[in-house]
């Protein structure tokens, strides 16, 4: 087999915060595969690194009274204990702000300038004259220039999924110190993008032939679909430069301008792995320059698919560096259906989760039962979770071991058969599935892969309850045919195991030392365990307990109502006192949706076909971050400005407003509001 060298890297977590579940379901996908590879005998590294920079960082900091420094090393440590309480096994975890990724970054901005991609002009921005900061589009809140919803950020309406400039907001103020923005003009630096629209319209639709001769395609396809539409529509060139006073690296021979954190931080990657090459001795410029036979893979969410589908190939390529092998993008993690949330406790944290009690190797085996190598979100159904760990891991496989070791320990001390006879088959048959399971695995077609070894796990499971090795041993003379039994089960194990390791990595460990032998690898699937001896048997894994579960959604609450500031900040204050004229004027009426879907080319939008008895509406409505399943909303009644006039929009015409609850900040969520059963559409409401 032809030894790949491969670099595999995951999304870059904000140094904000502890990680939460949706994190973990990225890296939890990206080490099972990394996993994966190791076991095949490639040489492969997983690295990582906080992303630090930014204005957002730099407030968090002085609201606190501390350096950002010490703001990113206390979040450093929280995302490094997560992840390795998630069994992640990264081979470098670092921080963007590091000397090896300033270096880079400069690096790459000349080389840049070099081949004339960059470029300046001045533009005109919104500025905190308390603060004496240019402010960032998520720092200027006001009313909506389209809908007039009130605090709506400076780049979209969440209400009404408008997108504008910040100089467009109506009463605008400053998020960080509530004076009243003014304008201000300031020389920006750009990468030009646009002129890389051939090299991205080839390489997007490309592939790169690996070491071991197979054709690995860059993008998948719907990946591919949506880059063709953003080149098609036209590359704009990207701000790569920010103004004093800012936390991240000065652009060389520009005092006082700043790299913007999506040039410098996805470097972090390679300063990341340079670091691991000063550790191991490796050439980091092997692995960097163009045409080296090495492949990088980036594991991402499919919100920051642009950047890394784009831009991060285009300054790359343009800078002389390789480019990467693969993208792999993913969908959200919602629960129980809907968008993770505080108030429900679904907003589920790393640290919270580990902390209750449960199992990390229970979720890591949940999500992947749920991953594909497609763009789908990913449901944790709590129940499910429950049924399914217990159903498959304990109940098929933990207990296929537990039902032979124990005879092996007791009857034959602690020795394997030295052969068996007629079960060879079911043994061959079992290894045969290698290749097949590995191939689903190489795919990213995790679920896939787990269906199969399940459905292994049933057919030695009917072995056992036709072969009952405890009737076995109540019989006489059925010694040597008791120790073939519980033999050709502790081999069928060993090979699920193998199997499964890269996603029970723990249990694989536990396993290795149950059964006395080296770490397990791939290819070790191809043989036996005979006449070796093993030792006794401890329990592997405990079943889920619901209780867990309910504890983990409470402590989520808590946590929630720990944070949050005293209670009258938790409402926006009340509008304008208004007459009952003033209500008069708005026409509201019960709708039936006849349709919902997504609209292509909005993250925000959702589009309803609405039934408001005496005609038909076509409703767009800025809600799709709360119900990322449209077609579950059909039927559903809801309440709409039927008097609302009309807004033409770039993917159509709006007829109404559909009505909903929301709180003061993005993870209050947003909530459509119910009527009582009788109510029919078309009847007015007020």
């Amino acid at each position: 087999m032809t030894t790949r060298k491969i670099l595999v890297t995951s999304a870059l977590p904000y140094a904000n915060a502890g990680l939460h579940l949706g994190h973990m379901l990225e890296q939890i996908q990206t080490d099972i595969w990394v996993r994966f590879q190791k076991m095949r005998g490639h040489e492969c590294y997983y690295v990582c690194a906080d992303d630090t920079h930014g204005a957002p960082i730099m407030l968090a900091a002085e609201k606190r009274g501390i350096t950002p420094e010490q703001l990113i090393a206390e979040v450093e440590a929280l995302h490094v204990a997560d992840s390795q309480g998630f069994l992640i096994g990264h081979d470098s975890y670092y921080s963007t702000n590091s000397p090896e990724n300033k270096e880079l970054a400069q690096q790459m901005y000349r080389a840049l300038r070099a081949d004339n991609k960059i470029t300046s002009r001045t533009i005109e921005q919104l500025f905190d004259p308390e603060k004496q900061m240019f402010l960032p589009d998520r720092f200027v809140k006001g009313e909506c220039p389209k809908c007039s919803a009130k605090d709506q950020y400076g780049d979209n309406c969440e209400v009404c999924g408008a997108t504008y400039n910040p100089t467009e907001l109506k009463n605008p103020y400053s998020a960080v110190s509530g004076a009243t923005p003014v304008l201000k003009t300031s020389e920006h630096y750009f990468f030009r993008l646009g002129e890389c629209a051939d090299f991205l319209r080839d390489w997007t639709s490309g592939n790169t032939r690996r070491a071991d001769g197979v054709v690995q395609p860059h993008l998948q396809p719907e990946s591919l679909n949506k880059m063709n539409e953003w080149i098609g529509g036209g590359l704009q060139d990207w701000d790569i430069s920010r103004d004093a006073p800012y936390f991240g690296f000065e652009i060389p021979d520009a005092p006082g301008k700043y790299f913007y954190v999506w040039l410098d931080a996805p470097i972090g990657y390679m300063a990341s792995f340079k670091k691991l090459c000063a550790q191991l001795n490796l050439d980091f410029d092997a692995w960097f320059k163009p045409d080296t036979g090495t492949e990088m893979y980036h594991f991402i969410g499919k919100d920051i698919l642009y950047f890394h589908a784009l831009f991060w190939p285009a300054t790359l390529k343009f800078s002389g560096m390789r480019v990467p092998t693969g993208v792999f993008a993913h969908g959200f993690l919602t629960v129980d259906g809907q968008k993770m949330s505080k108030s429900r406790g679904t907003f589920i944290t790393a640290k919270s989760y580990l902390e209750c009690g449960l199992n990390p190797e229970w979720m890591r085996y949940y999500i992947a039962g749920k991953l594909n190598s497609r763009i789908e979100d990913i449901d944790l159904n709590l129940g499910d979770f429950v049924a399914r760990v217990n159903s498959d891991v304990v109940g098929k496989y933990v207990n296929i071991a537990s039902r032979a070791a124990g005879f092996i320990t007791k009857r034959f001390g602690g020795k394997l058969a030295d052969s068996v006879q007629d079960e060879t088959r079911l043994l061959g048959n079992i290894a045969a599935e290698a290749d097949n399971i590995a191939a689903a695995f190489e795919a990213r077609e995790y679920a896939k892969a787990l269906r199969e070894i399940m459905g292994i796990a049933d057919v030695v499971n009917a072995y056992v309850d036709a072969n009952k090795p405890w009737e076995l041993a109540k019989q006489e003379g059925q010694e040597a045919r008791l120790h073939e039994v519980c033999t050709v089960l502790i081999n069928a194990f060993r090979l699920l195991t193998i199997y499964l390791k890269p996603v029970l990595p723990k249990v694989a460990q536990d396993v290795e030392a149950f059964l006395d032998v080296a770490p397990l690898q791939w290819a070790d699937a191809g043989q036996l365990l005979l006449g070796h001896t093993i030792k006794p048997y401890q329990h592997l894994m405990q079943r889920v307990d619901p209780v867990l579960v309910d504890k983990l959604i409470e402590a989520n609450k808590q946590t929630m109502e720990a944070q949050a500031p005293a209670a009258a900040a938790n409402y926006e204050p009340l509008a304008d006192t208004i007459k009952i004229d003033d209500f008069a004027k708005l026409d509201l009426r019960v709708g039936k949706v006849l349709a919902c879907n997504f609209v292509e080319g909005s993250d925000k939008l959702l589009q309803f076909t609405i039934d408001l008895g005496f005609e038909q509406r076509n409703i767009f409505s800025g809600i799709r971050s709360a119900y990322q399943e449209p077609e579950k909303l059909v039927g559903r009644k809801v309440i709409v400005v039927a008097n609302l006039a009309e807004r033409k929009m770039r993917f159509g015409v709006s007829q109404g407003m559909i009505v909903c609850a929301s709180g003061t900040d993005d993870s209050s969520g947003l909530f459509l509001l119910d009527t009582d059963d009788g109510a029919q559409p078309g009847m007015r409401v007020g």
